[in-house]
């Protein structure tokens, strides 16, 4: 059969060619389930480069799920820091919460029981069961739907919608070995079928890929539409130090420590001093700067010289520099 064909090829090739990734070293079942969720979080609208000197440290501090249940928030945040995304870190806490309570500290094994863990969605469950229990999964992440779109030459807007894709997806078969498949399609996209310049001559499946066949590799997206969003971020400095507040107002970056700020709704002759893209918010930032402080609850004091001793999120600290140099 095709997809058997397909199956053995991209195999071997992963045999051949795969990376060498600290959460795929050679260890104990029950490390490597540990191991699978907690990159897997981290992997979470991350990149792999990025993601694997916070693994490594994390898992060296924080070597089990029992141990990751009763850590300290203050040094999960700080084990996180600069990762971004923060909400993952508290979901992946609150996972091993209930995984240590209600599960015994096993991991759950079956789609039903993963999909109601904090912060894990249909591709964090599938990953975890094709990785960690070597079950029948193909998780559709950009990577993989990478290379589904190019091998069918998908082209239509309709076509990569995500319920399509994960019908088309069958047409890479499965493997008794699914733990190695799952990560030999999505490295297969990493290192071979880039977003640009894919690299088909060291394909293993080019031969049938039809986007080789018309020599046609670019790639329709589902573009996000950016929210633009205005805010007024509020500056208080006395001598060395800034006053920051813990978020307890926005969405973004809950419960960790900002500058105090507030939402404008569509203000006029808007000139900003700062942008930043957060997920698919397009933030425009102008700053204010404030001659008393009186206002502001619990306060909290930074350092501008001192930094790294705090624990704060890379916005913040990227606004602390931009201060520094205006």
């Amino acid at each position: 059969m095709k997809d058997q064909i397909i199956t053995k090829k991209i195999l071997k090739w992963y045999d051949l060619n795969k990376r060498s990734l600290p959460w795929r070293k050679s260890v104990s079942l029950q490390k490597r389930q540990y191991y699978t969720l907690v990159s897997e979080f981290m992997l979470q609208q991350t990149q792999v480069a990025t993601v694997i000197p916070y693994f490594n440290r994390f898992i060296k501090d924080i070597p089990n799920l029992k141990t990751l249940a009763k850590v300290k928030n203050k040094k999960l945040i700080k084990l996180w820091e600069g990762l971004g995304y923060y909400s993952r870190a508290r979901n992946l806490k609150k996972t091993a919460q209930k995984v240590v309570k209600v599960f015994k500290s096993k991991i759950p094994n079956n789609f039903e029981d993963l999909i109601l863990l904090p912060g894990i969605g249909n591709y964090t469950a599938s990953a975890i069961l094709a990785i960690a229990f070597n079950k029948p999964y193909i998780p559709l992440d950009g990577n993989i739907e990478r290379v589904l779109k190019r091998y069918l030459y998908l082209k239509k807007v309709k076509d990569i919608k995500k319920d399509n894709l994960i019908k088309k997806k069958t047409i890479f078969g499965t493997s008794s070995r699914s733990s190695d498949y799952a990560q030999a399609l999505m490295e297969l996209g990493a290192l071979i079928c880039k977003p640009t310049n894919p690299l088909c001559s060291q394909c293993p499946i080019s031969n049938k890929c039809k986007s080789f066949q018309k020599k046609d590799f670019d790639l329709i997206k589902n573009s996000k539409k950016k929210i633009d969003k205005y805010f007024l971020l509020k500056v208080y400095k006395k001598d060395q130090r800034y006053l920051l507040i813990k978020n307890t107002k926005f969405n973004f970056l809950k419960n960790l420590t900002i500058f105090p700020m507030e939402e404008l709704s569509k203000p006029k002759n808007f000139n900003e001093n700062l942008n930043f893209k957060m997920s698919n918010m397009n933030m425009n930032i102008k700053i204010q700067y404030l001659k008393n402080s009186d206002k502001f609850q619990s306060p909290y004091w930074i350092n501008k010289k001192k930094l790294d001793n705090y624990i704060l999120p890379s916005f913040t600290k990227k606004i602390v520099k931009y201060l520094e140099r205006n």
